[in-house]
Order: structure tokens, then C-alpha cells, then sequence
């Protein structure tokens, strides 16, 4: 029996996956056209499984080589000579296993180029082996390599990309053999290489990597790709399942991040069931109910994302902007803080503007940073967890009764509203007494669309049930009744009734509290501090 996979490759036969065979389709008219090129995607992005499918796709019009330099150790990059050696054993060790098939001229001189001493180990004379080999090779030969980011911090890495730009600029102006294509895979952009182990001034020069063509293919995860996944699922276990529906649920938490996606289906057929019936499991409480566990773990994917947030302060700052004061970025790819965002999967050009890459990345780093307000100002936390109890009512949250709590003790505790006073200071504090009380049975997310200077909209999922809070300056009875308008029809593309709004108003004749407010069929909660 298959199942979902979040570990290494997937395979079809083995794992439930979405059908890669249009992208592959995609990337092999790239190999067709002689081209080089490297797939710099964020970690756990579908690189490896897609070189997977890619090589077999390829094998029956080409030698397709495919190496990992996770497989060479650090010595294997101490030096010219080392690397060569190790690098030439991993094609010998594929040939041993006939995955790989080399002109029996090219065999013995690799075979010799292993054993001889290191000083004749020279770059140019490993690829005037391998000019040898695509020259008499039956196929043209495609070379694979996956996790650069092993070799990129090493000068001897650079000087073999230098040996490949070599060989494909002689192969295209003067006739010489060369290998077809080259496929390089990893998280660090391959053209920015001399950034990270030249100086400054050197930095500024070309990358040997400079030949390589652009790749544009998208590598996320579509909801029709995710729904024949789940229908491919559904045709063995029976659940009943909308496979349309739960697919356009997980690509809006994911926004198809291949490692997420997989994920919450995995969380869902091994852990959910257990807690919740059957007719529950493949349902928007199954998936809430998954996100929630997924938040809560600490896997190597969000490791990855807390790691390279605190080994670039000026990048965290930036998402932190984003995130709690509503910034709005531009899209530069000039930039460099957005550039090794992107690189690190943590955001998409979304319309020439800057947005966190999905919704799951989003809520993990709202709880990052709101983690560290409680620890500058732990003000709410203990209100709400007193209060726990009181605040849910037959499984329902009383968002009402929330509402009229906080804007109490936001006014005991913290005073009249002043000058120096942000739509942001708001959001933070309502999130921060807002996080204890859902905190292990409901999640929440900021809607992306609307968080800016002057509206947040937050959005609750609770044991099945969603609850929409508008988030607010108040700036007049015309520009409030616009947002009572715009949150009515929010509510009608969640298919709900009932809505929320909190106003921190200015104005020293307000009437703090909540009251009810009838729009058409809709019912708001308007509370005021």
C-alpha cells in the first residue's frame, strides 16, 4: 500500500505524489535545446524527486548521469586533486551498478584517473576524459548533479563550473564535444557562487556560471496536481472524500510548497484519524486539525526557516516589517535581502509586491515573533489562559465575549489610546491575548489581501469553525461603514453570517465596548477601544 512521503525522493510505485510529467516535460525541452541551467529552489522543494523523474524521462534519448554531492565529503573539496578523484568515483560507482553505461575506452581511462597518484589529478585532464566520453558515447550524455550547496562554499567547485562553461562555449563555437546539458540542484543560486567565498571586489565580477539559462518552470504544486494525488488516494481507501475541495483547502495554506503539501496529507492519514471520526478525517476540521499539529512541530523545514532568519538579522527585520506593521516591500530583485528571501523559499512576487511565501510560513513566524514580544511584555497571556474556559461555549468560541474582555484589560492594562499609537501596536496586542486562548485547539492567520496601515483582517479556525475579526484605526463613520461593507462581503466568500470588527478609536466621545449590527443578512460585532 502507498502512502505520503515528506522524507528524500518520492517514488510513484511507492508514494502517494502529484504527476510530475508535464514539468518534466517542461524541463526537457531545456536539455533538447543543448541548454545548462540550475534549479535553485527553497529546501524540501521537490528538487531531488523532480531529477529523479527528470532522468528517467531522459534515458531513453540520453546518458543520463546523475550524481549527489552530498556523497562527496568536505575532503573530497580540500583540493583540485581530491575533488577529481571523488568525482570520479561516483560515475565508476554508477557504472559498477550498470546505471550508467560508458564507451569501454572512457571506462578504463577513469578507472586509471582513480587509482593513479593525486598530483596527476588535474581538472583539465578529467575533462579531457570526459570531451572523450560525450564524444564517443552511443547517446549524448546529461549530467545531474543535485545538493550543490555541498560544494559552493569551496574555490575548487568554482574552478569545475569554470571547466563546464569552458566546454559549452568550445561546444557551440568550434564543434567540440561537451555534454549535452548540465542540470544543477540546489537551494543557493549557483550565479551568486562568488559572493560567498570571494571578497568584496571580487565579488563583482562574472560567475562562471554566467552561460546558464534562466529557469522559469514552477516548481509549486497546483490544486489540480494536489487533487489527482488525493484522487489517486481516494481510488484505494474509499473515504468519500471532495478530492476538488480538499485540494483547494491545502493549496491555500501551502500555496503548493511541495514539503507542506505532503505533509498535512501525511499528518492527516496517520495522526488525525485517531482523534477524530471518520467521516471528520478528510474534511476542513481534518485539515485544520493537521495544520494545528504541523505548527506545532520542529522539523527540518522550519529549522531551516528559523535558521537563516537569525543568521541574517537585516532579512528578519524585513519579514518582521511585512508581518506586524504591514509594509509594504516592492519587488526588487536588485535587493539583496529580498533576492535570499526568495532563495530561502520565505516569499513569491506576488504583482511586483513582496508576500510571505504561504499561509503555513506566515502563522509559524507571526508565532516567532510574537514569542518574542511575550517575552519583552508578557501582559495578556496569563489573562487568557484564566480565562480559557470561559471563552468557549459547546465547542464554539465566543468571539464576542473576547472581543469585550480585551478591550478591558487592553484598557486597564495598557491605558487610553495615544498619539504614538500604530495599527500594528493592535494587531500585536489582540494577537498576543488572542494566542493563549486558542493556542493547541485553533490556529490563525493574517488574509495577506488586507493587511496593511489601515485593515487587518484575522482569520480563526477553531474545531471546525472559522471566525473572521477586522482589525482597525478608526477613521470616521464613512470609512467605518465601508469596512462594515467590505467585511460583509468577506463573510460571503466564507460562506458565513457572522462577522467581527475592533476599532482602536481616537476620538475622546467613543464609547467603548461591543455592540450588535444588522447588515442585511449579516450579523457584526463592532467593538471599540
Amino acid at each position: 500500500m502507498k502512502r505520503f512521503n515528506t522524507t528524500a525522493v518520492c517514488i510513484p510505485t511507492k508514494h502517494y505524489m502529484v504527476d510530475l510529467s508535464e514539468r518534466v516535460k517542461e524541463i526537457k525541452k531545456m536539455v533538447d535545446a543543448g541548454e545548462y541551467f540550475t534549479i535553485n529552489r527553497a529546501r524540501q522543494y521537490g528538487k531531488t524527486t523532480t531529477l529523479n523523474e527528470l532522468r528517467k524521462a531522459l534515458q531513453s534519448e540520453y546518458e543520463a548521469v546523475s550524481l549527489d554531492f552530498q556523497g562527496l565529503g568536505s575532503a573530497s573539496f580540500r583540493t583540485e586533486e581530491d575533488f577529481c578523484r571523488g568525482f570520479v568515483r561516483m560515475i565508476l560507482n554508477k557504472l559498477k551498478y550498470e546505471i550508467i553505461h560508458l564507451p569501454k575506452d572512457t571506462a578504463e581511462q577513469l578507472s586509471k584517473f582513480a587509482t593513479e597518484d593525486r598530483e596527476k589529478n588535474k581538472m583539465e585532464d578529467l575533462m579531457r576524459i570526459v570531451r572523450s566520453w560525450c564524444n564517443e558515447s552511443e547517446k549524448p550524455v546529461v549530467l545531474l548533479i543535485d545538493e550543490v550547496d555541498s560544494a559552493t562554499n569551496n574555490q575548487v567547485f568554482l574552478d569545475f563550473l569554470a571547466q563546464l562553461r569552458d566546454g559549452y562555449i568550445s561546444r557551440d563555437t568550434e564543434g567540440l564535444p561537451a555534454f549535452q546539458s548540465v542540470i544543477l540542484a540546489g537551494v543557493t543560486d549557483v550565479k551568486h557562487l562568488k559572493t560567498k567565498i570571494r571578497d568584496e571586489e571580487a565579488s563583482k565580477e562574472n560567475s562562471p556560471w554566467n552561460i546558464a539559462a534562466d529557469f522559469t518552470i514552477d516548481m509549486s504544486l497546483s490544486a489540480d496536481g494536489i487533487k489527482g494525488m488525493l484522487d489517486d488516494y481516494e481510488a484505494d481507501h474509499h473515504t468519500g472524500m471532495n478530492t476538488t475541495e480538499i485540494a483547494r483547502m491545502i493549496r491555500e495554506y501551502t500555496n503548493g510548497y511541495p514539503f507542506l503539501v505532503s505533509r498535512i496529507c501525511q499528518l492527516i492519514d496517520e495522526n488525525v484519524g485517531k482523534t477524530m471520526s471518520p467521516a471528520e478525517v478528510w474534511t476542513r476540521s481534518g485539515i485544520d486539525e493537521a495544520v494545528k499539529l504541523l505548527l506545532a512541530e520542529d522539523n527540518t523545514l522550519f529549522q531551516s526557516v528559523t535558521k537563516n532568519l537569525n543568521n541574517y538579522p537585516e532579512l528578519k527585520a524585513a519579514i518582521r516589517s511585512i508581518l506586524m506593521e504591514g509594509t509594504k516591500l516592492t519587488w526588487n530583485p536588485d535587493q539583496k535581502e529580498i533576492v535570499e528571501m526568495q532563495m530561502y523559499g520565505l516569499i513569491r512576487n506576488e504583482n511586483g509586491t513582496v508576500r510571505i511565501a504561504n499561509r503555513i510560513f506566515e502563522t509559524r513566524l507571526y508565532n516567532l515573533f510574537l514569542s518574542d514580544e511575550e517575552l519583552k511584555q508578557n501582559i495578556f497571556s496569563r489573562e487568557g489562559e484564566l480565562a480559557k474556559n470561559q471563552f468557549v461555549k459547546d465547542g464554539k468560541l465566543d468571539m464576542r465575549l473576547i472581543l469585550e474582555r480585551f478591550i478591558v484589560t487592553y484598557t486597564e492594562i495598557c491605558g487610553p489610546l495615544t498619539d504614538k499609537f500604530r495599527e500594528k501596536d493592535g494587531r500585536e496586542q489582540f494577537l498576543l491575548y488572542l494566542k493563549p486562548i486558542i493556542n493547541g485547539t485553533g490556529n490563525y492567520y493574517i488574509e495577506a489581501q488586507t493587511r496593511d496601515q489601515t485593515r487587518t483582517d484575522v482569520i480563526v479556525d477553531y474545531l471546525g469553525q472559522q471566525y473572521i475579526i477586522e482589525l482597525k484605526i478608526w477613521r470616521g463613520e464613512r470609512y467605518n461603514a465601508e469596512g462594515e461593507r467590505q467585511i460583509s462581503e468577506y463573510l460571503d466568500y466564507f460562506r458565513l453570517t457572522t462577522g467581527y470588527m475592533l476599532s482602536f478609536n481616537f476620538n475622546k466621545k467613543k464609547m467603548p465596548g461591543v455592540k450588535r449590527v444588522e447588515i442585511a443578512d449579516k450579523v457584526l460585532y463592532e467593538g471599540t477601544v
